[in-house]
């Protein structure tokens, strides 16, 4: 049975999810200055989910115990979905912020784009083309289930575009680095905006 905790305030949340095929626990600061400690079992994963906090300036607690016994495909998808309601909690009612994010990344030979709209409608389009099958024990296959998942869970049109690389952990890591860019300008605040940065009044 599927039990779901939240605890949120000013520009923080708490979300913990437990499964049957995962236990997961993520603490979330918008406002924090990238320090992060995260244990997912999946080297590269939790090296993705540093850079994500680092770059953000996100602080970032991330504990999971997932059935990696069977493959990553669980540890990594839920991740999203608790990482993407944690988002969702700690930006609250979204008075006051920039709403959209974008950011175009070089990583040596890599270039990718991404673009986000804290809209509450979820949508993504993701263009990333990877060659091989794992990058260390991580399935490249995940990138694109991570990000749908935190696309739906945190209501967010989501795009990730590769416009150059061939490297696919830069490929990735540009992808991670250029997501926390955008969501650090999209959650920023503008002294000009007074409510919710929409002609329909909300964001929802």
């Amino acid at each position: 049975m599927e039990k779901e905790k939240i605890v949120y305030s000013d520009r923080q949340a708490e979300v913990s999810r437990m499964t049957g095929e995962t236990d997961i626990e993520i603490k979330l600061n918008l406002d924090g200055s990238g320090e992060a400690q995260v244990d997912t079992g999946i080297g590269f994963f939790d090296h993705m989910l540093y850079s994500f906090a680092r770059h953000g300036l996100f602080d970032l607690e991330v504990s999971v115990h997932g059935d990696l016994e069977v493959d990553s495909h669980h540890t990594i998808e839920d991740t999203g979905i608790v990482l993407g309601e944690a988002i969702k909690q700690a930006i609250g009612d979204k008075k006051g912020i920039c709403r959209f994010g974008e950011c175009t990344l070089p990583m040596d030979e890599s270039l990718v784009l991404c673009a986000l709209d804290l809209s509450g409608r979820p949508y993504l389009r993701y263009h990333l083309n990877l060659t091989v099958p794992k990058v260390g024990a991580f399935d490249t296959e995940m990138v694109h289930e991570f990000f749908y998942a935190i696309s739906y869970s945190a209501g967010m049109n989501l795009h990730i575009k590769q416009l150059d690389g061939e490297n696919n952990h830069h490929i990735i890591e540009a992808a991670f680095k250029a997501f926390a860019k955008a969501l650090d300008q999209a959650t920023g605040y503008d002294p000009r905006i007074s409510d919710v940065l929409s002609t329909k009044g909300s964001l929802s």
